[in-house]
């Protein structure tokens, strides 16, 4: 079985609960508050994991695999329009771990053409931390987007 070498591993620390971090990764109305500006999201095998950012043009598409309540979200990712990572073409799994009184968050993103890979790294660097912001109750940075 060939090795997949265009993997993006992140590992961060959030001063929450894996419950309230869960909530952010699943709920539309939350997922906004920390990553772009309309979600459609049916956390479910199967269901649609649809966001729209910000900026107008850019749109994630994929479908859930598995959703572990407060432990493991899994979708398929890609962007509409984009030849290169259309959607549902790449994999994210996120498992949150209890760590004292808050969670620890390992993010993989697996399946991305090499030329995307930089491009994603400083997007889930740039989101994880937006992430960690809301779900430790302060409100996002607002730094520029990678």
């Amino acid at each position: 079985m060939a090795v997949d070498t265009n993997v993006i591993e992140k590992v961060v620390t959030i001063a929450a609960s894996p419950e309230t971090v869960f909530r952010f990764l699943t709920d539309p109305v939350k997922y906004v508050e920390w990553k772009g500006s309309l979600a459609e999201l049916e956390p479910r095998p199967g269901g649609t994991f649809r966001v729209d950012f910000a900026n107008g043009k850019d749109i994630a598409a994929g479908k859930y695999v598995e959703v572990v309540p407060n432990r493991r979200v899994v979708f398929t990712w890609g962007w509409e329009g984009n030849e290169h990572v259309p959607p549902g073409s790449s994999r994210v799994e996120i498992d949150l771990e209890p760590a004292g009184s808050g969670t620890k968050l390992r993010l993989v993103h697996r399946g991305l053409p090499e030329a995307a890979v930089t491009s994603h790294t400083d997007g889930w660097d740039y989101f994880l931390g937006r992430l960690g912001d809301v779900a430790e109750g302060r409100r996002p940075r607002d730094a520029e987007k990678p």
